[in-house]
């Protein structure tokens, strides 16, 4: 006998399609719950963040937190959308795209690299991207390809920050683990590169690829510059044989 399969057709529930719940705790509101919340965020990663420790960190029950916020998930959106804020993405007026491209891919990687916890709930499936500022962030962005004259504005956006996102989640790992270290990058650098090259002798071509790169230790924020930029290019170089003639 066959069993009939249902499936779930209610929209995916949003902090963003429902009203803020009025409390009558003023002081506590919705926005110092959010600003609290990334400040726990960037010093100690999503992993730490619990409904409970940010009440106690507020001075309040976690119970008032749901008054605001119905689930950490909720919470997450709110975070991601006020960061959002701070990327830069300048008018679709100017007279060179690639360089309005560059500085838009340029502000979103200092923000994650600012906010370490953000590429990775980017990189999830999610609702996080519902958000005014961030739907703001989105729409400047399309009127600068829309601008530049690429057919499929959305296909072009994705190729680039696709790229920018990966980047961007590599570093941040790579720079929780330096600040774990309790040392400076060029402190952390100089103590791995020795057993990195003790390791990987025989590696021949891994050995000439990373030849360019001695200075390492000496300023490795360069070197990620350096690779994030040349990254970016050879994103732009792509994207701009795709621009009509």
């Amino acid at each position: 006998m066959s069993r009939s399969r249902t499936t779930d057709k209610s929209p995916i529930p949003s902090v963003w399609a429902r009203e803020q719940r009025r409390t009558d705790q003023p002081a506590l509101s919705r926005d110092a719950i959010v600003r609290e919340a990334i400040v726990m965020l960037d010093a100690e990663g999503i992993e730490a963040l619990s409904m409970r420790k940010l009440g106690a960190r507020l001075n309040a029950g976690a119970t008032s937190l749901y008054r605001h916020v119905a689930t950490k998930d909720e919470l997450m959106e709110l975070a991601v959308d006020e960061v959002a804020a701070e990327i830069h993405v300048p008018s679709a007026d100017g007279p060179d795209w690639r360089a309005a491209v560059t500085d838009a891919a340029g502000s979103f990687r200092t923000t994650a690299l600012r906010h370490p916890w953000l590429p990775l709930v980017l990189g999830q499936a999610g609702l996080a991207y519902l958000g005014p500022n961030y739907m703001s962030f989105s729409e400047r962005l399309a009127a600068l390809f829309t601008a530049a004259g690429f057919p499929e504005p959305s296909r072009a956006i994705d190729a680039v920050f696709s790229y920018v996102i990966g980047m961007s989640t590599t570093e941040a790992a790579w720079l929780t683990t330096v600040a774990r270290s309790g040392e400076s990058e060029s402190e952390f650098v100089a103590r791995l590169l020795p057993t990195a090259r003790q390791v990987s002798t025989g590696y021949d071509h891994l050995a000439a690829a990373d030849a360019g790169t001695t200075d390492l230790a000496v300023d490795p924020a360069r070197i990620r510059d350096d690779k994030f930029a040349y990254g970016l290019e050879v994103v732009l170089d792509g994207l701009a044989l795709r621009l009509p003639q």
